[in-house]
Protein backbone atom coordinates (compact mmCIF):
# COMPACT_ATOMS: atom_id res chain seq x y z
CA UNK A 1 0.00 0.00 0.00
CA UNK A 2 2.84 2.41 0.82
CA UNK A 3 4.27 1.90 -2.66
CA UNK A 4 1.11 2.88 -4.50
CA UNK A 5 1.44 6.68 -4.21
CA UNK A 6 5.04 6.48 -5.54
CA UNK A 7 3.94 4.28 -8.39
CA UNK A 8 1.25 6.75 -9.31
CA UNK A 9 3.71 9.63 -9.11
CA UNK A 10 6.11 7.78 -11.38
CA UNK A 11 3.40 7.38 -14.02
CA UNK A 12 1.94 10.89 -13.86
CA UNK A 13 4.77 13.31 -12.93
CA UNK A 14 8.19 11.75 -13.26
CA UNK A 15 10.09 11.52 -16.55
CA UNK A 16 13.66 11.28 -17.76
CA UNK A 17 15.33 14.68 -18.20
CA UNK A 18 16.32 15.72 -21.71
CA UNK A 19 19.97 16.50 -21.06
CA UNK A 20 22.71 15.88 -23.61
CA UNK A 21 26.17 15.05 -22.38
CA UNK A 22 28.70 17.75 -23.10
CA UNK A 23 32.08 16.66 -24.31
CA UNK A 24 35.12 18.52 -23.07
CA UNK A 25 36.68 20.60 -25.81
CA UNK A 26 40.38 21.25 -25.61
CA UNK A 27 41.34 24.74 -26.56
CA UNK A 28 44.62 25.64 -28.20
CA UNK A 29 45.83 27.16 -24.94
CA UNK A 30 45.19 23.88 -23.13
CA UNK A 31 47.08 21.92 -25.79
CA UNK A 32 50.08 24.23 -25.93
CA UNK A 33 51.47 23.81 -22.45
CA UNK A 34 55.15 24.39 -23.22
CA UNK A 35 56.94 27.72 -23.40
CA UNK A 36 56.88 28.82 -27.08
CA UNK A 37 60.55 29.73 -26.68
CA UNK A 38 61.38 26.02 -26.93
CA UNK A 39 58.88 24.98 -29.59
CA UNK A 40 58.81 25.09 -33.39
CA UNK A 41 61.77 26.87 -34.97
CA UNK A 42 63.78 27.15 -31.76
CA UNK A 43 66.47 24.78 -33.05
CA UNK A 44 67.71 26.00 -36.46
CA UNK A 45 69.08 23.52 -38.97
CA UNK A 46 71.52 25.05 -41.48
CA UNK A 47 72.76 22.88 -44.35
CA UNK A 48 71.70 19.79 -42.42
CA UNK A 49 73.43 20.83 -39.19
CA UNK A 50 72.05 22.33 -35.98
CA UNK A 51 73.68 25.75 -35.73
CA UNK A 52 72.87 28.79 -33.62
CA UNK A 53 74.41 32.09 -34.62
CA UNK A 54 75.05 35.23 -32.59
CA UNK A 55 75.35 38.15 -35.01
CA UNK A 56 76.11 41.19 -32.90
CA UNK A 57 77.02 44.82 -33.56
CA UNK A 58 79.69 46.11 -31.19
CA UNK A 59 79.89 49.87 -31.74
CA UNK A 60 83.12 51.58 -30.77
CA UNK A 61 85.37 48.49 -30.69
CA UNK A 62 87.75 47.34 -33.39
CA UNK A 63 88.42 43.74 -34.39
CA UNK A 64 91.44 43.37 -32.10
CA UNK A 65 89.59 44.65 -29.03
CA UNK A 66 86.66 42.32 -29.65
CA UNK A 67 89.02 39.40 -30.32
CA UNK A 68 90.91 39.97 -27.05
CA UNK A 69 87.73 40.23 -24.97
CA UNK A 70 86.13 37.10 -26.43
CA UNK A 71 89.37 35.13 -26.21
CA UNK A 72 89.74 36.01 -22.52
CA UNK A 73 86.14 35.00 -21.86
CA UNK A 74 86.56 31.63 -23.58
CA UNK A 75 89.87 31.00 -21.82
CA UNK A 76 88.04 31.45 -18.51
CA UNK A 77 85.03 29.43 -19.65
CA UNK A 78 86.99 26.24 -20.32
CA UNK A 79 88.35 26.33 -16.75
CA UNK A 80 84.96 26.51 -15.05
CA UNK A 81 83.72 23.81 -12.70
CA UNK A 82 81.25 22.20 -15.11
CA UNK A 83 83.89 21.73 -17.82
CA UNK A 84 85.26 18.33 -18.76
CA UNK A 85 88.76 17.24 -19.65
CA UNK A 86 89.63 18.35 -23.15
CA UNK A 87 87.50 21.47 -23.13
CA UNK A 88 89.74 24.13 -24.66
CA UNK A 89 90.29 27.06 -26.94
CA UNK A 90 91.62 24.82 -29.65
CA UNK A 91 92.63 27.19 -32.48
CA UNK A 92 93.09 30.90 -33.07
CA UNK A 93 93.86 32.99 -36.13
CA UNK A 94 95.30 36.23 -34.81
CA UNK A 95 95.61 37.96 -38.16
CA UNK A 96 91.99 37.25 -39.13
CA UNK A 97 90.71 37.59 -35.54
CA UNK A 98 89.08 34.16 -35.46
CA UNK A 99 88.73 31.78 -32.52
CA UNK A 100 87.69 28.13 -32.39
CA UNK A 101 86.78 26.57 -29.05
CA UNK A 102 86.00 22.91 -28.44
CA UNK A 103 83.68 22.84 -25.42
CA UNK A 104 83.08 19.70 -23.37
CA UNK A 105 80.90 20.15 -20.31
CA UNK A 106 78.17 18.73 -18.12
CA UNK A 107 74.59 19.46 -19.10
CA UNK A 108 72.59 19.04 -15.89
CA UNK A 109 68.90 18.17 -16.10
CA UNK A 110 68.23 17.60 -12.40
CA UNK A 111 70.43 17.84 -9.35
CA UNK A 112 68.62 16.96 -6.13
CA UNK A 113 69.46 15.02 -3.01
CA UNK A 114 70.45 11.51 -4.10
CA UNK A 115 69.30 12.27 -7.64
CA UNK A 116 71.63 13.59 -10.33
CA UNK A 117 70.55 13.45 -13.97
CA UNK A 118 73.05 14.85 -16.47
CA UNK A 119 74.73 14.27 -19.81
CA UNK A 120 78.05 15.17 -21.35
CA UNK A 121 77.61 17.96 -23.90
CA UNK A 122 80.12 18.55 -26.70
CA UNK A 123 80.04 21.45 -29.17
CA UNK A 124 82.21 23.86 -31.12
CA UNK A 125 82.08 27.62 -30.81
CA UNK A 126 83.52 29.47 -33.82
CA UNK A 127 83.97 33.23 -33.39
CA UNK A 128 84.82 35.78 -36.10
CA UNK A 129 85.68 39.32 -35.01
CA UNK A 130 85.72 42.43 -37.17
CA UNK A 131 85.51 46.14 -36.54
CA UNK A 132 82.26 46.90 -34.66
CA UNK A 133 80.98 43.36 -35.12
CA UNK A 134 81.21 39.78 -33.86
CA UNK A 135 79.75 36.58 -35.24
CA UNK A 136 79.67 33.36 -33.19
CA UNK A 137 78.43 29.98 -34.38
CA UNK A 138 77.53 27.21 -31.93
CA UNK A 139 77.56 23.94 -33.83
CA UNK A 140 78.60 20.24 -33.95
CA UNK A 141 76.50 19.44 -30.90
CA UNK A 142 76.67 15.94 -29.44
CA UNK A 143 75.63 14.26 -26.20
CA UNK A 144 76.79 11.27 -24.19
CA UNK A 145 74.14 10.11 -21.71
CA UNK A 146 74.34 7.53 -18.92
CA UNK A 147 77.90 6.67 -19.84
CA UNK A 148 78.24 4.30 -16.86
CA UNK A 149 75.32 2.18 -18.00
CA UNK A 150 76.07 -1.28 -19.37
CA UNK A 151 76.89 -0.93 -23.02
CA UNK A 152 78.48 2.50 -22.66
CA UNK A 153 75.40 4.67 -22.53
CA UNK A 154 73.74 6.55 -25.38
CA UNK A 155 75.35 8.89 -27.88
CA UNK A 156 73.13 11.42 -29.64
CA UNK A 157 73.74 13.94 -32.41
CA UNK A 158 71.71 17.11 -32.12
CA UNK A 159 70.45 16.69 -35.69
CA UNK A 160 68.81 13.38 -34.76
CA UNK A 161 67.66 14.26 -31.26
CA UNK A 162 66.67 17.89 -30.49
CA UNK A 163 65.37 19.18 -33.84
CA UNK A 164 61.68 19.87 -34.48
CA UNK A 165 61.43 16.61 -36.43
CA UNK A 166 62.66 14.43 -33.57
CA UNK A 167 61.80 16.32 -30.38
CA UNK A 168 58.28 17.69 -31.02
CA UNK A 169 54.95 16.05 -31.61
CA UNK A 170 53.19 16.36 -34.98
CA UNK A 171 51.32 19.51 -33.94
CA UNK A 172 54.57 21.08 -32.65
CA UNK A 173 52.89 21.82 -29.32
CA UNK A 174 54.72 19.45 -26.96
CA UNK A 175 58.04 17.65 -26.51
CA UNK A 176 58.68 13.98 -26.52
CA UNK A 177 59.83 13.34 -22.97
CA UNK A 178 63.30 11.96 -23.60
CA UNK A 179 64.32 14.49 -26.25
CA UNK A 180 62.54 17.42 -24.63
CA UNK A 181 64.87 17.79 -21.67
CA UNK A 182 67.90 17.82 -23.96
CA UNK A 183 66.31 20.40 -26.24
CA UNK A 184 65.31 22.77 -23.44
CA UNK A 185 68.60 22.61 -21.56
CA UNK A 186 70.64 23.02 -24.74
CA UNK A 187 68.65 26.11 -25.73
CA UNK A 188 69.12 27.50 -22.22
CA UNK A 189 72.85 26.87 -22.38
CA UNK A 190 73.11 28.53 -25.79
CA UNK A 191 71.30 31.57 -24.40
CA UNK A 192 73.68 31.73 -21.42
CA UNK A 193 76.77 31.62 -23.62
CA UNK A 194 75.56 34.19 -26.11
CA UNK A 195 74.43 36.50 -23.31
CA UNK A 196 77.84 36.17 -21.65
CA UNK A 197 79.59 37.16 -24.88
CA UNK A 198 77.29 40.18 -25.20
CA UNK A 199 78.10 41.21 -21.64
CA UNK A 200 81.88 41.07 -22.06
CA UNK A 201 81.62 43.23 -25.17
CA UNK A 202 79.50 45.97 -23.59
Amino acid sequence: MLCLPMAGMAQNQWERPDIQEKKAVKTEKEVTTEDPKYLEGAVPVVNGEVCWTLDLSVPGKNAQQIYDLVLNYLADLVKQENQLEGSSVSLVNKSEHKIAASIKEWLVFKNQFLSLDRAKLFFNLIVECSDNHVKADLRRINYLYEEDREGGGSHYRAEEWITDEYALNKKKTKFYKAQGKFRKKTIDRKDELFEAIKNVLQ
